[in-house]
């Protein structure tokens, strides 16, 4: 059974937001209302809480909302190809970090868990995610 829309107050309590951020977030395309009401409010599919939270944490590594939006919108490239592009930077950051005076060990690391922490919010995206 599929959940009522939802008005932008509940999806923001549920998304843990504000409603400004529901407007913004509507305004760069990243959600998209499923309906209005008689009085012209917008409804929301409640599966776009799970979006707003993915949204959430791709911004939090540093990725633009532009960039999320576009992804978002199926308008991100083809997977193949970028992932295994993945796999030779991955190849390529090892290779370095070997060879890395100690001093530079650090820093690399952080690189090193930036990635996994990006990786680890891409296995969490739920397949079932409402895109536009």
């Amino acid at each position: 059974m599929t959940e009522a829309p939802i008005r932008i107050g509940e999806l923001a309590v549920r998304a843990e937001v504000s409603t400004r951020t529901v407007d913004y977030y509507t305004s760069l395309g990243l959600l998209t209302p499923a309906d209005r009401t008689t009085g012209n409010f917008r409804l929301y599919d409640p599966a776009d809480a799970a979006r707003i939270q993915l949204v959430k944490s791709l911004e939090a590594q540093g990725i633009p909302l532009e960039e999320i939006a576009r992804g978002l919108a199926g308008h991100g490239g083809e997977v193949g190809p970028i992932l295994e592009r993945i796999d030779d930077d991955m190849k390529s950051l090892h290779t370095a970090a070997e060879a890395a005076p100690e001093a530079m060990q650090g820093l690399l690391a952080v690189v090193a868990t930036r990635v996994h922490t990006l990786i680890s919010i891409a296995l969490q995206i739920p397949p079932d995610i409402p895109v536009l």
